[in-house]
């Protein structure tokens, strides 16, 4: 395949995922329930937390500034972050401990009840993310996966699984991108209407 051919076949591609998101109603309402979860935790004074890893952390990072930032326009900051990025502690605790702890250890020190941690990984398998899913739930926190098609063993620890239907990773991870944008959006217009 040529260059055009392979930059058509990629749009393309990514076009019929977004298109199968689009008419899946239950991934749809997933995001509408984690949508209303996250404005009802900013209400009562939570926050929201990411983690992922490579790529996945890259997204993770991006989203929690839309929320701690801004998104359309200027507004007050939401308590948000994405957990890797502290490179000391992630080296540290990755050494002394486990890679496989990193994120489990902060939500141990972070988390509170009713705050949000949303874990992403496309296969849903990264036992980082799992660990941290883990953890959360025993502190009484909202859990949330973007994973891929089969939710992997993130799928058991989440009370809501965005789970995109297909197994091509930059595929899956530009359908987390648009949800995580339009999930930020929907939050930012909700809590701070114009």
């Amino acid at each position: 395949m040529d260059h055009l051919t392979t930059l058509k076949a990629r749009i393309e591609s990514s076009i019929q995922l977004k298109s199968e998101v689009l008419n899946s109603a239950p991934l749809l309402e997933a995001v509408v329930s984690i949508t209303e979860k996250i404005i009802a935790a900013y209400k009562t004074g939570n926050k929201v937390l990411w983690c992922g890893n490579g790529g996945s952390a890259a997204d993770a990072q991006h989203l929690a500034a839309e929320l701690s930032g801004r998104f359309y326009y200027d507004r007050p900051p939401l308590n948000s972050e994405a957990l890797h990025v502290n490179t000391s502690y992630i080296t540290a605790v990755a050494n002394d401990y486990s890679y496989d702890v990193v994120y489990s250890r902060l939500i141990r020190a972070m988390g509170q009840k009713g705050d949000v941690l949303i874990g992403l990984s496309t296969s849903g398998n990264s036992g980082n993310v799992v660990n941290a899913l883990i953890q959360a739930r025993e502190q009484g926190m909202i859990t949330v996966g973007f994973t891929g098609e089969t939710g992997g063993k993130m799928k058991e620890h989440c009370d809501y699984l965005i789970n995109i239907p297909s197994t091509d990773t930059p595929r899956i991870q530009e359908c987390h991108m648009l949800l995580g944008h339009t999930l930020c959006e929907l939050v930012e217009s909700t809590l701070f209407p114009k």
